[in-house]
Order: structure tokens, then C-alpha cells, then sequence
């Protein structure tokens, strides 16, 4: 299957008052059409940074990422990115926040490339997106009206609303308790599984890597590189029980020794 997303000897360096600081070093990956692939890796490894480069929030000190074939200039309505602030507006309902994004993508702001599309149209693809992730009931409230699991779902909403080819989600349920985390976590799976999106999926979490990933991309500690893409053979739609699968564990520990073996490779000991 031809990549969707190639990233080919990226490299990305910032200037700091210490000096030259180089986080991401000959990174190479490709990222297929509907597949999940998840980033993980030690804080400060460089995913978030990954991430970025591959939304066109930055550009490159060296390398260069492909999407379709064209190199990536910048922002562009093919990516969309979910952050771990779901980054709503307080002062505009979840109707309001999702019709936002929708807007730029098929109204106002595309009248040249013919997807322009009327009230009635965009307000139904508003409506489906928040029926999608069970909101269609808070999209009057106002953000602070409601938990910090129904923002994130508004945000992932508004995401799937643009019809993006490529997801990006960072770290989206990091900031949730462990309960909501779970059932945000399954939402997400239903979504995809109907809807086969393509999703580069950024986490702190070995689990969470392995239950929603169809490839997990392991960092190594600054500067960044792709040690391994490892293949999770787990049958999709993923069941809620999946956990007790043998082969779930079984990769969930193959991913701890590795980052433990790198933790200890960088610091000397392994605490």
C-alpha cells in the first residue's frame, strides 16, 4: 500500500541560549492509508516535535515529509490535530467550536476550490460529527459547562468534522482520569474502526500505544530517532477485553524493556 505520509532523514534543530540544540535526528517512517501508528518514547524524546512537523506547525532544519507526494509548506485541511488542550473557544458553544473548523474546510474559505457548501449542509456535518462521539446533547453548552472528557470528545468532533486524510492526536486523553481515559479511549475505536481514518497517535502510554496502534514507533532519548516500528497483530474491531489477550502483554512488555533498555543505556542505572 503506497504511504500516505513519508518522512525521509528529518532532522530538527532550534537555537537556545546554551547553544545549538538538535531534538529529532534521520528520522524515517511512512505512514500508510488507515493505519493508527503510535509514537512513544521517553518525555523529551521529540514526539510532540514529530507531530508538528507533520501538521506543518514547523518546518524542517533538515530532511523532508511528504503528504500525497507533495512536500508539507505548512498547515493544510488534509491534517488535522488534536491536542492534549482540546483548545476550544470558551466563548463559543460546541456547535459554535466544531462549525468553526467546518467552516474553513467546505465553507467561507474554499469558495476557489469548489467545496464550498451551504448552511444546511455544514450545520449536518456538525451534527454528525457530535453524534459521533455521543455530544450531540451538550452542543449549546459552552465549554465550561462541561467535563474535561466532553471537551476532548468536542475536539476530536471538530477534528473528523474537516474530513482530514491523516488524524494527528497528542497525547488527547492525558490530561483525563483513568476511567474517562478508558471510555474515551473505546470511542475512539469505534470511530475508527467505521471510519478506517488514518491516525498518527502521540502517547506516554505502552497500553495505550498497543490498543489503538496498528504500529508502534519507538523513540529513542534525544536526539530523536525511530529505533523500531513494531507490528501489533491484534485482530480490529479491538474488543474491550483486549487487554487480557496473551499477545497484548506480550507487547506491552516488549515495548517497557526496550525504553527501559534505552533509559539505562542514557542515564547509567535504570530509576
Amino acid at each position: 500500500m503506497k504511504a500516505l505520509v513519508q518522512i525521509e532523514k528529518v532532522g530538527q534543530s532550534f537555537n537556545t541560549k546554551s547553544g545549538r540544540f538538535t531534538a529529532l535526528r534521520d528520522i524515517d517512517l511512512e505512514i500508510k492509508k488507515g493505519e493508527v501508528v503510535s509514537l512513544i518514547g521517553h518525555s523529551g524524546c521529540g514526539k510532540s516535535t514529530l507531530l508538528n512537523l507533520i501538521a506543518g506547525l514547523t518546518l524542517p532544519s533538515a530532511g523532508v515529509l511528504l503528504c500525497e507526494g507533495r512536500e508539507i509548506p505548512g498547515p493544510g485541511p488534509e491534517r488535522a490535530v488534536v491536542f492534549q488542550n482540546h483548545s476550544l473557544l470558551p466563548w463559543m458553544t460546541c456547535f459554535e467550536n466544531v462549525m468553526l473548523g467546518v467552516e474553513q474546510v467546505f465553507g467561507r474559505l474554499c469558495t476557489s476550490s469548489g467545496r464550498k457548501e451551504g448552511k444546511a449542509k455544514l450545520k449536518s456535518r456538525v451534527e454528525e460529527a457530535l453524534a459521533m462521539v455521543h455530544m450531540e446533547h451538550a452542543m449549546h453548552k459552552y465549554p465550561h459547562e462541561i467535563s474535561g472528557g466532553m471537551k476532548q470528545r468536542i475536539g476530536i468532533a471538530r477534528a473528523f468534522a474537516m474530513e482530514p486524510k491523516i488524524l494527528l492526536m497528542d497525547e488527547p486523553f492525558g490530561a483525563v482520569d483513568a476511567q474517562t481515559r478508558r471510555l474515551l479511549q473505546e470511542d475512539l475505536l469505534a470511530v475508527l474502526q467505521n471510519s478506517r481514518k488514518t491516525v498518527v497517535f502521540v502517547t506516554h502510554s505502552m497500553e495505550e500505544a498497543v490498543l489503538l496502534g496498528d504500529r508502534v514507533a519507538l523513540m529513542t532519548p534525544r536526539p530523536g530517532r525511530i529505533q523500531e516500528v513494531v507490528e501489533v497483530d491484534l485482530p480490529r474491531p479491538r474488543p474491550p477485553d483486549v487487554e487480557v489477550n496473551p499477545q497484548f502483554n506480550e507487547l506491552k512488555e516488549y515495548l517497557w524493556r526496550k525504553l527501559r533498555a534505552m533509559q539505562i543505556t542514557v542515564t547509567g542505572h535504570d530509576r
